[in-house]
């Protein structure tokens, strides 16, 4: 059995440690966006512990989160006291229409209930010219062996990922213009044999795929995958465990007028 929703105030306690050291790809291409154009004032929706925020602290200096888990946001401000944040949902943001530069949100969308209200929302609170961002993966694009040993997931994440494709139409009919999604980072990562048992990312509360899954679900995989590798290993195999995720960044423009 899965849950309908992630219980994100239970996991943030443990949620950044998924992340590596290295800044990711994907943030060092929001922080040449902002840069390039110039933008101050700067919202993240579903922001989450932080983590992204906190990569544009060197470029722009007014950095707005919001984030539905209270935990996460605490989280949030622990990482950086300057963040102005704010309990709320995407679909209906409590900002002023035209009020910052640059609306963006990352790995977040397919939280958000209803994207399109989210984006709608998204234009309103754009000054003009302002800019808005997705960042995210597609699961169509992807191969994750994670889909493999959990039963029902990937079949899940289709359903709530809107495709590439389909974001760029939502974005375009809502009024931005220029709308484009381009690949900005290509995440390859294989693990051998037992070491997939150390992957971050198999953790229960890794990320939402797993955190959704039911306690015995869960168990369930990781058995399958411990299954899987007493067979190889009776063979005097080394099973390898592959992803490889395309992560995306869909960019639009408010129009000047």
């Amino acid at each position: 059995m899965k849950s309908n929703r992630v219980n994100y105030d239970e996991i943030s306690p443990e949620y950044d440690r998924r992340y590596s050291a290295t800044l990711p790809n994907r943030g060092k291409a929001l922080i040449e966006l902002v840069s390039r154009h110039r933008a101050k004032r700067i919202l993240e929706v579903g922001c989450g512990t932080g983590y992204w925020l906190a990569a544009l602290h060197s470029v722009a200096p007014h950095l707005y989160g919001l984030d539905l888990s209270t935990g996460m946001l605490t989280q949030a401000q622990k990482r950086d006291a300057s963040l102005r944040l704010v309990h709320g949902v995407a679909t209906q943001l409590p900002f002023d229409r035209g009020w910052f530069d640059f609306v963006f949100c990352v790995d977040a969308i397919h939280h958000f209930g209803e994207p399109r209200d989210f984006i709608a929302e998204a234009f309103r609170i754009l000054r003009p010219e302002g800019i808005f961002a997705i960042v995210g993966s597609d699961p169509r694009c992807d191969r994750w062996y994670v889909y493999d040993y959990f039963e029902g997931v990937y079949a899940t994440d289709w359903a709530r990922f809107p495709s590439c494709g389909t974001l760029v139409e939502w974005v375009s009919a809502e009024g931005f213009n220029r709308a484009e999604s381009k690949n900005v980072e290509h995440i390859q990562d294989f693990h051998y044999g037992r070491n997939v048992l150390d992957d971050p990312f198999l953790r229960k509360n890794s990320c939402s795929q797993l955190a959704l899954l039911s306690n015995n679900a869960y168990q369930t995989g990781i058995a399958k995958i411990e299954t899987a590798l007493r067979n190889a290993e009776s063979r005097g195999a080394t099973l390898i465990f592959r992803t490889e995720l395309f992560i995306h960044m869909l960019v639009g423009y408010k129009p000047a007028s």
